[in-house]
């Protein structure tokens, strides 16, 4: 069976802290973000709740390559982007709950 993917970035204000994940579920891995499902992980910790950046795939094996790519690159790229894709740094919830 073939399962897709995203790799999305989360932050906690316009170029603060970044966290680059990747899921098989958005809509369900955004919400345990905003909710602090796990109190001890990165993103409660900084207080990462914005979705600014996400891409899908087709197969989850290309998202955990994208994020790879992501991780492995600088902040300033990062950056761009999310300003490519997301210039006024909005949070992409409200688009992504509604699937």
């Amino acid at each position: 069976m073939i399962r897709g993917g995203a790799v999305y970035i989360m932050t906690n204000k316009r170029n603060g802290t970044l966290y680059t994940g990747v899921t098989a579920n958005l809509k369900r891995r955004v919400y345990e973000h905003k909710t602090g499902y796990i109190p001890t992980s990165f993103t409660a910790k900084y207080g990462c709740h914005l979705l600014v950046y996400y891409q899908g795939f087709h197969r989850i094996e290309e998202a955990i390559a994208e994020e790879k790519r992501i991780k492995a690159g600088n902040r300033k790229n990062k950056i761009k982007m999310i300003e490519n894709m997301n210039p006024d740094w909005k949070d992409l919830w409200e688009e992504v709950k509604e699937w």
